[in-house]
């Protein structure tokens, strides 16, 4: 048979490209199982459709010009409910320009259906969750390993793990395409479970913590982060905002979800129900009282949301969105619009190569700062009036001192402040200086939150950008940051490099990944080349300390030394890397060592 023009008179080879390059035409069967929006279709099939493109758009629209299309089932089928019970949709002539979207609709989902009938069962038997259950959090690609029939065995997993059954449980998502799709998957799983969960609809991460801190409820939240868009994940806590790793519940969940996918989900005698709840205006009152912001002086912020979550929270938090009173504050805003496929840059503000449009936009606009958020909005990137980094070290620095100050002033004698082994030695400086107790922890924010509860910190940094306080919950909240930042330097009339110099006087190399065939032999090299020259450490990969001082003892007060040196080498949990960490005295002192390790990491 000879196939000429759809409809909208473009050729099968057309959809197929168009497809393809995730360009789908503009009619709206096509668009919903080409690009997987407003679709009923699971988003597992649309990711294999993808794949197998050409194949399947052609049988698609081949069905579609063919006559006598029968077995076709109306719903479109998921993970859950394709059956035998199928709808016959006679198709009588279907050719040329006659072609109706709601029967192409029709036809695409037939073969949709039958895709699933004969990959299902097969895929769902040999998913390897452990391979994208990570330590802290599930993050994968969207349907070859994330798929709804696997997020509602990770729900129903969780539920029993954390006992939730007849109790509440919070679900939340970001912007991604697949995020409400995944969302309503865990809510069947959990529901399924017994418990009845409130789905808060988009929001950010920490809005979720904010959800289940204040509600005292298990949560997930459904984000890849600062992930491109072609992942998804989910990040668990157990109720009051608790973190929860692979040590702590993430493996016993995981390996729930894994006998589920083998046998089905089986609901209890009581499934539990869902219900919605938008918690924004709540969350932007609670941070607003920890952090007054209304007497700081007139400032203009750049704000770059990158096409995630901030833009979201930004103008119910540092605005009126949420009916909250107007702040002596200026938004700029940059890439505010919600958009999961990030057409502007990665919303993940680490890589230098995504500030650099909020660093030119600071400088155009004479801000006096500029605020970058990651895909979820938990954390969050600082530059100065110049376009300037500031690092993450000195803004924990910054909130470490206003926090001190605070629970001090209200009677706290005994006041702990986390910051991770990769953090300036400025912070503990800092920290002792106004004579808190700083603990160096490993890097990972479900271990640094158990840390946090169990020794009341009042607040803890990482050198990632995220910060956790215990007026919430222990939680990291990277606007909470933000606003602390504001409020110091608001309250101040000089320029924000002029703080950000204060805090930020050794040098540092920032992170450097190194791809090795052979991890423990470049360690081997490495404690080789400096048995002699340096302490070791093994907190989470190995550290090495040389010249004046050593990093596991507690520091010197700043400006005592400079002849000082250390370096950090982490194996990745996921990749044959190794991730290098270097800071100096000063900056020779750093790059001599810094190279000399890379060239010991990257030895042939």
């Amino acid at each position: 048979m000879k196939f000429g023009t759809t409809f909208d008179g473009k050729s099968i080879e057309d959809h197929a490209s168009l497809v393809s390059q995730r360009r789908p035409p503009t009619w709206h069967p096509v668009r919903a199982f080409g690009a997987g929006k407003q679709s009923h279709l699971d988003l597992d099939i649309v990711h294999q459709c993808r794949l197998h493109v050409a194949k399947i758009v052609n049988d698609v629209l081949r069905d579609f010009c063919e006559t006598g299309v029968s077995t076709a089932r109306s719903d479109g089928g998921n993970a859950s409910n394709i059956g035998t019970e199928m709808t016959s949709v006679p198709i009588s002539s279907c050719t040329g320009t006659d072609h109706s979207p709601s029967l192409f609709a029709t036809a695409s989902r037939r073969n949709l259906v039958r895709y699933r009938k004969q990959t299902y069962g097969r895929q769902r038997m040999t998913i390897d969750l452990t391979r994208f259950v990570k330590t802290y959090d599930v993050r994968g690609l969207v349907g070859s390993e994330l798929t709804d029939a696997v997020v509602e065995a990770l729900a129903a997993g969780f539920v029993d793990e954390v006992g939730a059954a007849g109790k509440s449980v919070v679900v939340g998502h970001d912007m991604r395409d697949s995020s409400p799709g995944f969302a309503a998957a865990f809510i069947r799983g959990a529901t399924a479970r017994g418990a009845n969960v409130t789905n808060l609809g988009l929001c950010s991460t920490d809005e979720s913590y904010f959800a289940s801190g204040s509600w005292n409820a298990p949560a997930a939240m459904f984000t890849a982060s600062h992930n491109p868009a072609a992942y998804n994940g989910i990040k668990f806590s157990r109720a009051g905002a608790q973190g929860i790793s692979l040590d702590t519940g993430l493996a016993a969940i995981r390996d729930r979800a894994t006998a589920y996918l083998a046998s089905g989900v089986t609901a209890v005698a009581e499934p539990g129900e869902s219900s919605t709840h938008d918690i924004i205006a709540e969350y932007s009152a609670y941070l607003r009282s920890l952090v007054d912001l209304s007497s700081i002086r007139q400032l203009k912020v750049v704000v770059d949301a990158g096409n995630g979550m901030g833009g979201l929270t930004v103008p119910a938090v540092l605005g009126t969105a949420a009916g909250l009173p107007e702040l002596p504050i200026e938004i700029v805003p940059l890439y505010f619009e919600l958009d999961g496929t990030f057409p502007n840059h990665e919303a993940n503000p680490l890589e230098p190569a995504n500030l650099v449009d909020l660093q030119k936009a600071v400088v155009a606009h004479k801000a006096d700062i500029g605020l970058a958020f990651d895909g979820d909005a938990d954390r969050c990137f600082v530059v100065d009036e110049h376009g300037d980094p500031v690092s993450p070290s000195a803004v924990a620095a910054i909130v470490a001192l206003r926090e001190i100050k605070r629970v001090r002033a209200a009677g706290d004698s005994s006041v702990v402040v986390l910051h991770n082994l990769i953090t300036s030695l400025i912070v503990p400086e800092v920290i002792r200086g106004a004579g808190a107790d700083p603990v160096r922890t490993n890097v990972g924010h479900s271990l640094i939150k158990d840390i946090m509860r169990e020794s009341r910190a009042v607040f803890g940094g990482e050198h990632s950008a995220h910060y956790y306080f215990r007026d919430f919950w222990g939680a990291d909240n990277g606007m909470l940051a933000a606003m602390h930042v504001l409020a110091e330097f608001g309250s101040q009339s000089g320029p924000l490099s002029d703080i950000s110099a204060r805090y930020s006087p050794y040098a540092q190399s920032g992170e450097i990944n190194s791809t090795v065939s052979d991890v423990p032999a470049a360690l081997k090299r490495i404690r080789a080349a400096f048995e002699d020259r340096g302490a070791f450490d093994t907190l989470d990969g190995l550290t090495v300390s040389g010249g004046s001082i050593d990093v596991t003892a507690l520091p010197p007060v700043k400006g005592e030394v400079r002849d000082f040196w250390w370096f950090n080498v982490r194996p990745s949990n996921t990749e044959p890397l190794l991730r290098l960490n270097v800071e100096g005295g000063t900056s020779e002192l750093m790059v001599a060592v810094r190279d000399e390790v890379l060239a010991i990491i990257r030895q042939n």
